[in-house]
């Protein structure tokens, strides 16, 4: 700067009408800014070069820029609490959370929930792959009453001891002074990060959503993406198949927590993942009053372009769409094709949608999301009436021998609170192929319920879940496939007349 400066005075004075000995003065004018201006680069940054701040602040000045976006030092400390501005980051959404109201430079953890803990790091936080921790470097010598050191396994199912196991923990500490050396930036990240974990039961459809990206959705939404995921156990399938709603949450690259060893460097650090209940949101809990609504938006968004959307929303009546989901192995419909019969003489356009047949979850969405009305038996594909069109599409539900009371629990409230219409049609003895197997009038037929209780879970799941196919009744089943189909035609939009 100061040589450009030069060469513009040395212009200057050239082209005035001056004597020779005004030219040498102004020329001594130049020498004296020059050295003045080397003498101040030298004052402002020697400290920078030479001094190594408390508690590991970098030398920004030689950082090199990180492709995730930088930001100055004085920016990457959060200032969290009840008084903080609109351009403030607020870590913790929650209502009533010991969190969301923590103060700058601390370490703070909920844990008053059955189903997950949730802690928050709030300042120069750096990430420590080689021993699973976030650091945190405060600028000042911590208070002695200020947390030292969390531990958290970032997955929602805390009370299931045999799973939680199996998901590593993170460790959260405050650093000590001389280890700022040890932990300089490799990677420095404009926003906050979120660890969770794409292990557990993740690889199931239905824990992909309830115990994964709902609740990371909860925990993170109000960052509007600008967030940065750090994932445990990540793999290509999970990264591949979920790839359009992990771009829907964060903005940035995924880092994998276990193999990337590189120092990553945050504003803040949120580890774990808020639960409100099975596929829920909780309005009451949010700071936004956000619903399953607005987590529906979240996907169409990513799967569908606005052009898409209005045009659909624009085509002429058509026959109402069913779309029922086909399972292979177990709660299988026997006969399937009988009920697409009836289901077309009723009125119904039929789409057959096979489970695990390899199509990307877009196209999945594509056909779910055509559907007025989604049918299957209780299974985890029905998962998929997140796809649905709030306030018009139905669910029928179809609960077999024991399953009732589970399934309206995974999957009927839920589509109810996400403004679906939600029907529940539950098995009768003479549907269920357990009555090949049992008496009409054994207690595992005639009186499930009584059966679970004697015998729990294990039972359960071995007979109930996984044991049991239906056959259904086509003149009962028929009558609520006509209801819905009625339901449809009425709530079909409208060819708007031609001018």
């Amino acid at each position: 700067m100061a040589a450009s400066k030069l060469h513009d005075l040395k212009g200057l004075s050239a082209t005035e009408d001056v004597g020779a000995g005004v030219k040498k003065r102004n020329w001594g004018f130049v020498q004296f800014f020059f050295v003045l201006s080397v003498v101040l680069c030298v004052l402002l940054y020697a400290s920078r070069v030479f001094v190594l701040a408390p508690y590991g602040v970098d030398m920004d000045f030689f950082a090199p820029d990180s492709s995730q976006g930088t930001s100055s030092r004085s920016e990457l400390g959060p200032r969290v609490g009840g008084n903080a501005g609109a351009d403030d980051l607020i870590l913790d959404n929650q209502v009533h959370s010991p969190c969301s109201t923590m103060r700058n430079n601390t370490i703070c953890c909920d844990r008053s929930d059955f189903n997950t803990d949730v802690c928050f790091m709030a300042g120069d936080v750096r990430m420590d792959a080689a021993s699973l921790s976030l650091l945190l470097f405060p600028p000042h010598q911590p208070a002695p009453n200020v947390t030292a050191e969390e531990r958290v396994r970032p997955y929602t199912r805390k009370w299931e001891r045999f799973i939680m196991e199996k998901v590593q923990e993170v460790r959260l500490r405050v650093a000590r002074p001389d280890e700022a050396a040890e932990h300089w930036c490799d990677v420095r990240h404009d926003a906050p990060v979120l660890v969770m974990t794409a292990g557990g039961y993740t690889g199931n459809f239905f824990h992909a959503f309830s115990d994964g990206f709902l609740p990371s959705w909860l925990t993170v939404q109000h960052l509007r993406r600008r967030v940065v995921l750090a994932v445990l156990a990540y793999n290509p399938w999970w990264a591949g198949t979920f790839s359009e709603i992990i771009s829907g949450l964060s903005d940035y690259h995924v880092v994998d927590l276990l193999n990337d060893k590189r120092t990553h460097c945050f504003p803040g650090a949120i580890v774990g993942t808020r639960f409100h209940g099975i596929l829920n949101v909780d309005p009451a809990r949010l700071r936004d009053n956000k619903t399953a609504v607005d987590f529906h938006q979240l996907l169409a968004d990513v799967y569908e372009a606005a052009d898409d959307r209005k045009s659909q929303i624009q085509k002429p009546a058509r026959r109402p769409r069913l779309g029922i989901v086909s399972r292979k192995g177990t709660r299988v419909i026997e006969n399937q094709a009988a009920v697409a019969q009836v289901a077309s003489s009723v009125g119904f356009d039929v789409d057959i949608l096979e489970t695990a047949n390899g199509m990307p979850l877009s196209a999945v969405y594509a056909s779910v999301s055509a559907c007025d009305v989604l049918m299957g038996v209780h299974g985890a594909d029905l998962t998929k009436f997140l796809f649905l069109r709030p306030g018009r599409a139905a669910l029928i539900q179809i609960a077999p021998l024991g399953v009732s009371p589970i399934a309206r629990d995974c999957f009927g409230g839920p589509s109810a609170r996400m403004g679906l219409h939600y029907e529940q049609y539950d098995v009768r003895g003479q549907e269920s192929s357990l009555s090949r197997k049992y008496a009409l009038d054994d207690v595992v037929v005639a009186d499930p319920e009584t059966a679970k209780r004697d015998r729990g879970w294990d039972f359960v799941a071995r007979v109930y879940l996984g044991g049991q196919n239906v056959s259904l009744d086509l003149g009962r089943f028929g009558e609520t496939l006509a209801r819905l189909h009625s339901r449809a035609l009425l709530l079909q939009p409208q060819e708007q007349p031609r001018r």
